[in-house]
């Protein structure tokens, strides 16, 4: 039930609704995707993030801010909590050793300074499924 400014307790919990609201809120938004109305920043598939970090990394924690900036859910890989994924780390990310190494739907996109150069080139929000 949708809440309205001055609507009585009993009016708000009783299932009514007021003319021309959909039935769910959830309805208006599954419309306008069907329709191919998206907004700024509105997700259109949620794309699987995972970084390999270290927790005293300050490019690891810039590369964690800028995900949750944007509102994004993520994997975060502690090296030094699990150290025996180091390599699975180099293997993944082609030979590079450093943290952070981020992988979006499992492409490697590099490390912090590879995927700020991709937010600022407006190619970062695609490969996430944010909308445009």
């Amino acid at each position: 039930m949708l809440w309205r400014p001055g609507a009585r307790e009993n009016e708000a919990f009783s299932g009514k609704r007021a003319p021309g609201l959909p039935t769910r809120p959830d309805s208006a938004i599954s419309a306008a995707r069907n329709a191919g109305i998206f907004r700024p920043g509105e997700r259109t598939a949620m794309a699987k993030v995972e970084i390999y970090s270290t927790m005293f990394c300050p490019y690891c924690a810039r590369a964690r801010a800028l995900l949750q900036r944007k509102g994004i859910a993520f994997t975060e890989i502690d090296l030094l909590e699990e150290p025996r994924r180091r390599d699975e780390m180099i293997r993944r990310a082609g030979g590079r050793p450093t943290v952070p190494q981020i992988f979006i739907d499992g492409e490697h996109i590099g490390g912090c300074d590879d995927m700020v150069a991709l937010d600022r080139a407006g190619q970062l929000d695609p490969k996430l499924g944010l909308g445009q």
